[in-house]
């Protein structure tokens, strides 16, 4: 397996997009010790979505995090974003030393086991940096992701270990899907922070 100076993989994908896989940037006691913290401090709730005219709660919990009230929309639903806590500061600084990149908001997903996941989606919100990176970091138990491409269809998965980093950037929104697929194998939780910067 191929890495690079940086510690990660080179491109995952095939073609049109980029995706870096820097597996644990965090030790295991350092991983353990934030998803604890992330856990209990913070302001977890229950997604919410509009689909097919519906509102939908979930049973995923998410929160909604940067350096100002940031107004975020998806799936028809808007987010205030709450101000950084101390814990996603330090996670903050340490993406930004690895990937080179800078971010100034946070969307945070909860899955308390492998009965909840994500569907086939993309993040190409209008208010979303156009080709901006995401960098998406992993805490809890492992699991599955899945990246599909929009005309071709073909498949790319990887497993996203606790402390890991995720780096999806370029035209990859543009052109791939991502999902969390279920397993009911899994019965502990997840915790995912995906970095991201939002043009006001």
């Amino acid at each position: 397996m191929k890495l690079f100076e940086n510690d990660y993989e080179e491109n995952l994908l095939p073609k049109d997009g980029i995706v870096n896989y820097f597996a644990k940037i965090f030790n295991q006691t350092e991983a353990d010790h934030f998803i604890k913290k992330l856990l209990t401090s913070i302001a977890w709730k229950n997604d919410e979505a509009i689909i097919f005219g519906k509102k939908i709660i979930t049973k995923r919990k998410v929160a909604w995090y940067g350096e100002k009230q940031f107004e975020y929309t998806y799936s028809k639903i808007t987010k205030q974003a709450l101000i950084w806590t101390t814990e996603l500061l330090e996670l903050k600084t340490k993406v930004e030393e690895k990937t080179g990149e800078s971010f100034n908001s946070c969307l945070l997903n909860l899955y308390h086991n492998g009965n909840e996941g994500m569907g086939w989606h993309s993040d190409n919100e209008k208010n979303l940096k156009s080709n901006g990176s995401i960098a998406s970091l992993s805490f809890g138990e492992g699991r599955k992701f899945s990246f599909k491409h929009k005309k071709s269809k073909e498949k790319v998965g990887i497993f996203l270990e606790h402390g890991s980093l995720l780096v999806m950037k370029a035209e990859t929104q543009r052109h791939w899907l991502h999902m969390l697929p279920i397993s009911k194998k899994i019965l502990g939780p997840r915790v995912n922070l995906t970095f991201r910067t939002i043009i006001d």
